[in-house]
Protein backbone atom coordinates (compact mmCIF):
# COMPACT_ATOMS: atom_id res chain seq x y z
CA UNK A 1 0.00 0.00 0.00
CA UNK A 2 1.34 3.46 -0.82
CA UNK A 3 1.33 5.77 1.82
CA UNK A 4 0.98 9.77 1.64
CA UNK A 5 2.43 11.88 4.53
CA UNK A 6 0.35 14.78 5.18
CA UNK A 7 2.40 17.40 3.38
CA UNK A 8 2.05 14.77 -0.04
CA UNK A 9 -1.78 14.24 0.06
CA UNK A 10 -2.91 17.93 1.13
CA UNK A 11 -0.84 19.25 -1.76
CA UNK A 12 -2.46 17.29 -3.77
CA UNK A 13 -5.61 17.96 -2.50
CA UNK A 14 -5.45 21.40 -2.45
CA UNK A 15 -4.44 21.15 -6.00
CA UNK A 16 -7.66 19.35 -7.04
CA UNK A 17 -9.21 22.20 -5.07
CA UNK A 18 -7.72 24.55 -7.44
CA UNK A 19 -8.11 22.87 -10.43
CA UNK A 20 -12.03 22.51 -9.86
CA UNK A 21 -12.83 25.94 -8.20
CA UNK A 22 -12.94 28.03 -11.26
CA UNK A 23 -15.83 25.53 -12.26
CA UNK A 24 -17.64 25.48 -9.09
CA UNK A 25 -17.41 28.57 -7.43
CA UNK A 26 -19.29 30.75 -10.36
CA UNK A 27 -21.89 27.54 -10.00
CA UNK A 28 -22.79 28.83 -6.61
CA UNK A 29 -22.64 32.33 -6.88
CA UNK A 30 -25.19 32.01 -9.21
CA UNK A 31 -27.25 28.83 -7.19
CA UNK A 32 -27.20 31.93 -4.75
CA UNK A 33 -28.66 34.96 -7.02
CA UNK A 34 -30.92 32.15 -8.17
CA UNK A 35 -29.35 32.97 -11.88
CA UNK A 36 -29.50 30.15 -14.34
CA UNK A 37 -26.87 29.26 -16.84
CA UNK A 38 -28.32 26.49 -19.76
CA UNK A 39 -24.95 25.87 -20.27
CA UNK A 40 -22.32 26.07 -17.01
CA UNK A 41 -25.14 24.79 -14.57
CA UNK A 42 -25.49 21.24 -16.79
CA UNK A 43 -23.09 19.13 -14.97
CA UNK A 44 -23.84 20.09 -11.30
CA UNK A 45 -27.91 19.93 -12.22
CA UNK A 46 -27.94 16.88 -14.18
CA UNK A 47 -26.06 15.10 -12.52
CA UNK A 48 -25.68 13.74 -8.55
CA UNK A 49 -22.34 14.71 -7.38
CA UNK A 50 -22.72 17.88 -5.15
CA UNK A 51 -19.98 20.75 -5.80
CA UNK A 52 -18.34 20.03 -2.16
CA UNK A 53 -18.40 16.50 -3.48
CA UNK A 54 -16.11 17.19 -6.51
CA UNK A 55 -13.82 19.65 -4.61
CA UNK A 56 -12.83 16.74 -2.37
CA UNK A 57 -9.77 14.82 -3.26
CA UNK A 58 -9.59 10.98 -2.81
CA UNK A 59 -6.43 9.28 -3.21
CA UNK A 60 -8.41 6.02 -4.56
CA UNK A 61 -8.10 2.70 -3.51
CA UNK A 62 -4.71 1.25 -2.21
CA UNK A 63 -2.93 4.67 -0.98
CA UNK A 64 -3.28 5.34 2.77
CA UNK A 65 -3.36 9.31 4.02
CA UNK A 66 -1.18 10.07 7.29
CA UNK A 67 -2.65 12.14 9.96
CA UNK A 68 -5.83 12.21 8.19
CA UNK A 69 -8.34 12.73 10.22
CA UNK A 70 -10.77 14.84 8.02
CA UNK A 71 -11.13 11.52 6.16
CA UNK A 72 -12.23 9.24 9.35
CA UNK A 73 -15.46 9.70 8.91
CA UNK A 74 -16.15 9.31 5.19
CA UNK A 75 -18.13 6.85 3.75
CA UNK A 76 -15.96 3.73 2.46
CA UNK A 77 -13.11 4.36 4.93
CA UNK A 78 -11.03 2.84 7.51
CA UNK A 79 -7.93 3.59 9.81
CA UNK A 80 -4.96 1.91 8.20
CA UNK A 81 -1.81 0.54 10.28
CA UNK A 82 0.79 1.48 7.44
CA UNK A 83 4.15 2.48 7.89
CA UNK A 84 7.13 3.68 5.86
CA UNK A 85 10.12 1.62 5.49
CA UNK A 86 12.36 4.71 5.22
CA UNK A 87 11.31 5.28 9.50
CA UNK A 88 12.87 3.55 12.40
CA UNK A 89 10.99 0.86 13.84
CA UNK A 90 11.13 3.45 16.75
CA UNK A 91 8.95 6.13 14.82
CA UNK A 92 5.44 7.23 16.36
CA UNK A 93 2.70 6.19 14.79
CA UNK A 94 0.24 8.70 13.52
CA UNK A 95 -3.38 8.34 12.17
CA UNK A 96 -3.56 6.64 9.07
CA UNK A 97 -7.09 6.50 7.21
CA UNK A 98 -7.69 4.25 3.57
CA UNK A 99 -10.44 2.83 1.32
CA UNK A 100 -11.66 -0.48 3.14
CA UNK A 101 -11.31 -3.51 1.48
CA UNK A 102 -14.44 -4.38 2.31
CA UNK A 103 -16.37 -1.08 0.76
CA UNK A 104 -14.61 -2.00 -2.30
CA UNK A 105 -16.31 -5.42 -2.03
CA UNK A 106 -19.62 -4.02 -1.47
CA UNK A 107 -19.62 -2.35 -4.72
CA UNK A 108 -18.60 -5.07 -6.59
CA UNK A 109 -21.99 -5.07 -8.74
CA UNK A 110 -21.73 -1.16 -9.65
CA UNK A 111 -18.32 -1.94 -10.77
CA UNK A 112 -18.94 -5.16 -12.61
CA UNK A 113 -22.33 -3.23 -14.82
CA UNK A 114 -20.12 -0.04 -15.30
CA UNK A 115 -17.13 -2.40 -16.88
CA UNK A 116 -19.97 -4.25 -19.15
CA UNK A 117 -21.16 -0.28 -20.22
CA UNK A 118 -17.28 0.66 -21.16
CA UNK A 119 -16.02 -2.13 -22.24
CA UNK A 120 -19.03 -2.38 -24.92
CA UNK A 121 -18.30 0.91 -25.82
CA UNK A 122 -15.00 1.03 -26.30
CA UNK A 123 -15.33 -2.14 -28.62
CA UNK A 124 -17.76 -0.19 -31.01
CA UNK A 125 -16.86 1.83 -34.27
CA UNK A 126 -17.79 5.36 -33.61
CA UNK A 127 -20.84 7.39 -35.11
CA UNK A 128 -20.16 10.59 -36.34
CA UNK A 129 -23.66 11.43 -38.28
CA UNK A 130 -25.99 12.27 -35.57
CA UNK A 131 -24.86 16.32 -35.70
CA UNK A 132 -26.61 16.81 -32.69
CA UNK A 133 -30.16 16.11 -33.33
CA UNK A 134 -31.49 15.18 -29.73
CA UNK A 135 -31.73 18.66 -28.51
CA UNK A 136 -33.92 19.83 -31.49
CA UNK A 137 -35.76 16.33 -31.12
CA UNK A 138 -36.18 18.01 -26.99
CA UNK A 139 -37.87 20.95 -28.34
CA UNK A 140 -40.04 19.79 -31.16
CA UNK A 141 -43.44 21.06 -31.60
CA UNK A 142 -43.21 22.34 -28.25
CA UNK A 143 -44.27 26.04 -27.63
CA UNK A 144 -41.94 28.55 -26.26
CA UNK A 145 -43.25 28.26 -23.08
CA UNK A 146 -42.76 24.59 -22.77
CA UNK A 147 -38.64 24.18 -23.73
CA UNK A 148 -36.19 23.40 -21.02
CA UNK A 149 -34.48 26.53 -21.43
CA UNK A 150 -37.58 28.66 -22.19
CA UNK A 151 -35.37 31.84 -21.23
CA UNK A 152 -33.31 31.25 -24.27
CA UNK A 153 -35.45 31.72 -27.80
CA UNK A 154 -34.80 29.07 -30.07
CA UNK A 155 -32.60 30.51 -33.20
CA UNK A 156 -34.56 29.20 -35.85
CA UNK A 157 -38.03 29.82 -34.41
CA UNK A 158 -40.56 27.04 -33.72
CA UNK A 159 -41.37 26.03 -37.05
CA UNK A 160 -38.01 26.26 -38.39
CA UNK A 161 -36.70 23.98 -35.78
CA UNK A 162 -39.18 21.59 -36.33
CA UNK A 163 -38.20 21.60 -39.89
CA UNK A 164 -35.05 20.77 -39.14
CA UNK A 165 -36.07 17.66 -36.98
CA UNK A 166 -38.29 16.31 -39.66
CA UNK A 167 -36.05 16.96 -42.73
CA UNK A 168 -32.99 14.79 -40.92
CA UNK A 169 -32.82 11.17 -40.28
CA UNK A 170 -32.45 10.72 -36.19
CA UNK A 171 -30.67 8.26 -34.95
CA UNK A 172 -29.55 8.89 -31.26
CA UNK A 173 -28.16 5.18 -29.31
CA UNK A 174 -28.16 7.27 -25.57
CA UNK A 175 -30.96 6.31 -23.54
CA UNK A 176 -30.75 9.30 -21.54
CA UNK A 177 -30.89 12.00 -24.04
CA UNK A 178 -33.66 9.85 -26.11
CA UNK A 179 -35.44 9.57 -23.16
CA UNK A 180 -36.00 13.52 -23.26
CA UNK A 181 -37.58 13.36 -26.84
CA UNK A 182 -40.78 14.78 -27.01
CA UNK A 183 -43.65 12.58 -27.86
CA UNK A 184 -44.00 13.46 -31.19
CA UNK A 185 -40.02 13.53 -32.01
CA UNK A 186 -39.54 10.08 -30.16
CA UNK A 187 -40.95 7.61 -33.22
CA UNK A 188 -38.66 9.67 -35.63
CA UNK A 189 -35.49 8.02 -33.79
CA UNK A 190 -34.43 4.82 -35.71
CA UNK A 191 -33.08 3.73 -32.43
CA UNK A 192 -35.24 2.74 -29.01
CA UNK A 193 -32.63 2.46 -26.26
CA UNK A 194 -33.48 1.79 -22.81
CA UNK A 195 -32.05 1.89 -19.91
CA UNK A 196 -31.73 -1.73 -19.36
CA UNK A 197 -30.02 -2.38 -22.24
CA UNK A 198 -27.65 0.15 -22.31
CA UNK A 199 -24.53 -1.83 -23.32
CA UNK A 200 -25.86 -2.94 -25.93
CA UNK A 201 -26.39 1.05 -28.08
CA UNK A 202 -23.28 2.99 -26.10
CA UNK A 203 -21.26 3.71 -28.71
CA UNK A 204 -17.98 6.06 -28.47
CA UNK A 205 -19.06 8.79 -30.93
CA UNK A 206 -21.40 9.59 -29.22
CA UNK A 207 -21.41 13.19 -27.04
CA UNK A 208 -23.46 12.21 -23.99
CA UNK A 209 -21.79 8.82 -24.02
CA UNK A 210 -18.34 10.60 -23.37
CA UNK A 211 -19.85 12.88 -20.95
CA UNK A 212 -21.52 9.85 -19.04
CA UNK A 213 -17.72 9.35 -18.29
CA UNK A 214 -17.79 12.19 -15.52
CA UNK A 215 -21.03 9.88 -13.90
CA UNK A 216 -19.32 6.57 -14.04
CA UNK A 217 -15.87 7.90 -12.35
CA UNK A 218 -17.79 9.95 -9.45
CA UNK A 219 -19.93 7.12 -8.87
CA UNK A 220 -16.90 4.62 -8.41
CA UNK A 221 -15.75 7.36 -5.68
CA UNK A 222 -13.61 7.31 -3.61
CA UNK A 223 -12.49 3.62 -4.92
CA UNK A 224 -10.63 5.62 -7.53
CA UNK A 225 -8.98 9.16 -7.94
CA UNK A 226 -10.39 12.18 -7.76
CA UNK A 227 -7.05 13.00 -10.35
CA UNK A 228 -9.88 10.74 -12.79
CA UNK A 229 -13.05 12.04 -11.43
CA UNK A 230 -11.52 15.65 -12.24
CA UNK A 231 -10.22 14.79 -15.91
CA UNK A 232 -13.50 13.01 -16.85
CA UNK A 233 -15.32 16.31 -15.66
CA UNK A 234 -13.27 18.84 -17.71
CA UNK A 235 -14.08 16.42 -21.07
CA UNK A 236 -18.24 16.96 -19.86
CA UNK A 237 -17.59 20.52 -19.60
CA UNK A 238 -16.17 20.99 -22.79
CA UNK A 239 -18.63 18.90 -24.36
CA UNK A 240 -21.67 20.20 -22.86
CA UNK A 241 -20.20 23.70 -24.06
CA UNK A 242 -20.42 22.07 -27.52
CA UNK A 243 -23.25 20.58 -27.69
CA UNK A 244 -25.64 23.91 -26.67
CA UNK A 245 -23.64 25.48 -29.26
CA UNK A 246 -25.08 23.05 -31.65
CA UNK A 247 -28.49 23.14 -30.09
CA UNK A 248 -31.00 25.13 -31.22
CA UNK A 249 -31.18 27.57 -28.95
CA UNK A 250 -29.67 31.08 -29.86
CA UNK A 251 -26.94 31.80 -27.10
CA UNK A 252 -25.52 35.10 -28.79
CA UNK A 253 -25.89 36.50 -25.46
CA UNK A 254 -23.16 34.25 -23.62
CA UNK A 255 -20.68 34.34 -26.37
CA UNK A 256 -21.18 31.56 -27.59
CA UNK A 257 -21.43 30.91 -31.76
CA UNK A 258 -23.80 28.38 -32.98
CA UNK A 259 -22.65 25.17 -34.83
CA UNK A 260 -25.14 25.19 -37.80
CA UNK A 261 -25.74 21.71 -37.81
CA UNK A 262 -28.85 22.12 -40.24
CA UNK A 263 -25.92 23.41 -42.96
CA UNK A 264 -23.24 21.49 -44.78
CA UNK A 265 -21.01 23.60 -42.97
CA UNK A 266 -22.31 23.07 -39.57
CA UNK A 267 -22.79 19.77 -40.19
CA UNK A 268 -18.84 19.00 -41.23
CA UNK A 269 -17.89 21.40 -37.89
CA UNK A 270 -19.95 19.30 -35.66
CA UNK A 271 -18.74 15.76 -36.68
CA UNK A 272 -15.16 16.98 -36.39
CA UNK A 273 -15.45 18.38 -32.65
CA UNK A 274 -17.45 14.84 -32.38
CA UNK A 275 -13.62 12.84 -33.22
CA UNK A 276 -11.90 15.07 -31.30
CA UNK A 277 -13.69 14.12 -28.36
CA UNK A 278 -13.95 10.81 -29.42
CA UNK A 279 -10.51 10.79 -29.04
CA UNK A 280 -10.30 12.66 -25.57
CA UNK A 281 -12.48 10.68 -23.99
CA UNK A 282 -10.85 6.81 -25.32
CA UNK A 283 -7.66 7.42 -22.84
CA UNK A 284 -10.13 8.13 -20.03
CA UNK A 285 -12.66 5.17 -20.95
CA UNK A 286 -9.56 2.72 -20.80
CA UNK A 287 -8.47 4.27 -17.81
CA UNK A 288 -12.17 3.63 -16.10
CA UNK A 289 -11.73 0.10 -17.68
CA UNK A 290 -8.11 -0.12 -15.85
CA UNK A 291 -9.33 0.80 -12.67
CA UNK A 292 -12.28 -1.45 -12.64
CA UNK A 293 -10.19 -4.17 -13.55
CA UNK A 294 -7.96 -3.47 -10.52
CA UNK A 295 -11.44 -3.09 -8.58
CA UNK A 296 -12.51 -6.14 -9.13
CA UNK A 297 -9.25 -8.37 -8.55
CA UNK A 298 -8.79 -6.72 -4.89
CA UNK A 299 -8.50 -8.97 -2.37
CA UNK A 300 -11.83 -8.96 0.28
Amino acid sequence: MEVLSRSEWTARADAHRARLAPYVEPHLARRGARVKHPVNDFLFTYYSYRPAQLLRWHPGFGVALEDSSEYASLKGYTPAIAGRAARPATAERVETNTVDASYVSSKRLLIETLLKLLRATAGRDGNFGCFGLHEWAMVYRLTPEQVRHADWPLRLGATGTDRVVESHRIACSHFDAYRFFTPPAAPLNTLSPRSEDRAAFEQPGCLHGNMDLYKHAFRLSPLVSSDLVADCFELAWDIRTMDMKAAPYDLAELDLDPIRIETAAGKQEYAAAQRAFAERAAPLRERLISECDRLIAAPN
